[in-house]
């Protein structure tokens, strides 16, 4: 017998709960894309992404995923040859460097483990060394989904101005924008990427490169950057189909103008606030349980913790085991181990993942942790007691 029956809840790191609002907003007829709403509304969609963001600057939108965001940033500013400098906390950051590496540049990893924010003081004394300015950029990852680590971008910033050094500094925000308190102007972050299907609540499919003016005047020293990438004519369009390189993500913008009616709504120190609550309830609860049994949280500090993801080692088979359990009897879907092998665990089994960003509450929450113990018991697999408890007086705090 199953008890999935009945509505699903994905709880994985992406793509996240979309809201039914926004999927009604999607679920239209095709619009005309040569004049009308569809095209009056793109500067307030674009103003609004700002918002979110926290920058004055420009905003390019792209139709793709978050690697496509990884490509375009890096296709506007990087140039074959050139070097750029990845501070690695997990899979992800690896993977931005790695697409660096496909599109010519040179890389150079700086691997603080699976389990650690990223040390701006190594990552200063790197560019101190780095005299004749070799380093274009600093590719650093706000979030990484696949350990859940939270790094200090604005402690990035610091180094590189400690340093008197002129890369660039690159945030990844895909895991983190609209989950975990991100300032791009005030941190002094020259560009930024991010993709639609996390915190902004909306379907994978848009992809969004936030730049600068210093980013801007880089751009413009370039020798060639493809007409699809460049973000130039995706910002500052004379014509509407510029804003996406040719036919508009018709739907999507429609389901992204309700997400950020509902941000704007909400305000972004009010999502912060309970991304962070219903974190910490997460938290909370795992914390308990890993008092009787082998569960324990991949981030030790909370600080570095993120506010939308939490990443979990449960020991092989059993985080696979335990996954399978939650979605096949309980209909509740957890993230894999992605990135997270062992020597003698080389698939991930002993990992898996929370999502919680985005369209998320707390009998979301509530209802995920209760899922998982039900899954503990069901597995016979050793726990602490009183973690659902200790999870409710949190969010009732």
């Amino acid at each position: 017998m199953s008890l999935a029956n009945g509505r699903t809840y994905l709880a994985i790191p992406g793509p996240s709960v979309v809201p039914d609002a926004v999927l009604r907003a999607m679920n239209r007829a095709s619009p005309n894309i040569y004049e009308g709403e569809l095209i009056e509304m793109m500067p307030g969609l674009t103003a609004d992404l700002r918002r979110v963001a926290r920058t004055e600057h420009h905003v390019a939108i792209y139709m793709g995923n978050g690697h496509a965001a990884w490509e375009a940033a890096l296709s506007n500013v990087i140039s074959e040859g050139d070097l750029v400098l990845v501070p690695s906390t997990g899979r992800f950051c690896e993977g931005w460097g790695e697409m660096a590496e496909a599109l010519g540049a040179s890389v150079e990893l700086l691997d603080f483990g699976m389990k650690s924010p990223m040390d701006a003081g190594a990552i200063e004394a790197r560019l101190r060394a780095d005299t004749e300015h070799k380093i274009k950029a600093v590719l650093a990852v706000h979030v990484d989904t696949s350990t859940s680590i939270k790094s200090d971008v604005e402690a990035v910033r610091a180094a590189l101005d400690a340093a008197g050094h002129p890369a660039l500094l690159m945030a990844d925000c895909i895991a983190s924008l609209g989950c975990d308190r991100f300032e791009m102007d005030a941190w002094g972050v020259d560009v930024m990427v991010t993709a639609s299907q996390k915190g902004l609540m909306l379907t994978p499919g848009l992809a969004m490169v936030f730049f600068n003016d210093h980013a801007a005047e880089i751009r413009a020293t370039m020798t060639r950057v493809s007409r699809y990438w460049d973000w130039t004519p995706r910002a500052h369009p004379e014509h509407f189909f510029q804003y996406f390189g040719g036919t508009a993500p018709t739907h999507h913008l429609y389901g992204l103008r309700v997400s950020l009616d509902m941000m704007m709504a909400e305000g972004m120190e009010a999502i912060w606030t309970r991304h962070e609550k219903l974190a910490s309830a997460i938290w909370a609860a795992c914390e308990a349980w890993g008092q009787g049994g082998p569960l324990s949280l991949n981030v030790e500090k909370r600080a570095h913790r993120s506010c939308a993801v939490t990443a979990l080692r449960l020991g092989g088979p059993d985080g696979t085991r335990l996954r399978r359990w939650s979605e096949h009897q309980a209909g509740v879907t957890l993230g894999i181990g992605l990135g997270m092998s062992e020597p003698n665990d080389p698939k991930g089994d002993g990992f898996l993942r929370i999502g919680h960003m985005g369209h998320v509450n707390a009998h979301m929450v509530l209802g995920t942790l209760a899922s998982i113990q039900a899954g503990f018991d069901a597995l016979d697999l050793p726990y602490g007691a009183g973690a659902l408890d200790t999870a409710a007086k949190s969010l009732a705090s």
